[in-house]
């Protein structure tokens, strides 16, 4: 069926009609004119049923649609040093996303220390294919420490997040979900959630098949970066890593982590976790580039001299070379306010 697109002058008789502050500017009003702007508003309503989608967020295409220009394209000019990672996100989400009816979620766990782009890539994501981003209303964060601080309430925690989970997927079965501080969340807690994220049709009536759960982490970072140090001892440049360098060590390593989230969690033990992306430690170039690219975002001139004044300032390892940024980008922001 063709939609009839809402003319101009319709939107505006609407708009006077559902503003209180314009309806008691109109009164008093006789009963006839009245009845005359219900009757219209009665058949605008039959006409453009759907015209409430454009004032309010709904869980529909013109609120949740896919960009994946958008997508590669942020990735490509404001991700740097994980070309791994970039790779990964941008084919994971796009074959998703393109699939009308996926077996199940989508779960990405992301991997690396502070700084290196995972609650960014986050952003990125959810910009990509929700028309208010993060703060959209079926875009839902988790912090370990802020939401489930304490050990001895694990019961409650998890029975809570199944409520949360449920119901909020029952609202959009586009929802997605992001468990920032993986790391520090009480081991066995996700558990209680494997059953959303396996291969079944509907549980209780509800579909969870086209949800998106990411997991955030600074486990398995020391690997990571092991392995990046690794490379770069050889002379061989950070590019030449792969993805089979490094995930079946990163899994095993978050697996076996007992203080970690994921310790032994059924997640990764039925291969419900569909990619683990690792991200790399940035380097000193990668810092310049952070610095200017968050001078751009500020609609600031990009001045290279004043990222370089940022970079130089950061604190790197191995002390005596000085490869590898310790917080990455982390501290960005902070240091363009004291040299700008």
């Amino acid at each position: 069926m063709i939609k009839m697109r809402p003319r101009k002058r319709d939107v505006l008789l609407l708009w006077l009609l559902v503003c209180s502050g314009v309806a008691e500017a109109l009164e008093p009003i006789s009963t006839t004119i009245a009845v005359g702007m219900v009757a219209a508003l009665t058949g605008i309503l039959a006409r453009y049923h759907y015209i409430f989608y454009y004032f309010r967020e709904c869980c529909r295409p013109e609120w949740i649609s896919f960009n994946r220009t958008r997508l590669k394209t942020d990735l490509d000019s404001k991700l740097f040093g994980q070309h791994i990672a970039s790779r990964i996100i941008l084919k994971a989400v796009t074959g998703f996303m393109s699939d009308n009816n996926p077996e199940k979620p989508l779960v990405l766990s992301l991997h690396g220390w502070a700084g290196t782009g995972k609650n960014f890539v986050s952003k990125l994501i959810a910009e990509s294919i929700y028309a208010k981003g993060m703060h959209s209303s079926f875009v839902h964060l988790f912090t370990s420490t802020l939401h489930f601080p304490h050990a001895g309430q694990i019961a409650t925690y998890k029975s809570q997040l199944q409520q949360w989970v449920r119901g909020n997927v029952s609202n959009c079965e586009r929802s997605m979900f992001i468990f920032d501080e993986m790391d520090k969340m009480h081991p066995g807690l996700i558990d209680s959630i494997k059953p959303y994220l396996d291969y079944y049709d509907k549980l209780d009536g509800v579909s969870y098949q086209k949800s998106i759960f990411i997991f955030l982490s600074n486990a398995g970072g020391d690997g990571i970066i092991q392995t990046a140090l690794d490379f770069w001892k050889e002379g061989r440049k950070r590019e030449e890593i792969e993805l089979k360098d490094l995930e079946t060590a990163l899994s095993l390593s978050v697996f076996n982590n007992n203080k970690s989230g994921f310790f032994r969690t059924s997640l990764i033990d039925k291969s419900l976790v569909d990619f683990f992306v690792p991200f790399l430690p940035l380097e000193y170039r990668h810092v310049v580039q952070c610095a200017m690219a968050e001078m751009k975002a500020r609609n600031m001139k990009p001045r290279h001299t004043v990222a370089v004044n940022v970079a130089r300032d950061l604190v790197y390892f191995p002390k005596s070379e000085r490869v590898f940024s310790v917080k990455g980008c982390k501290s960005i922001e902070s240091k363009l306010a004291f040299y700008s």
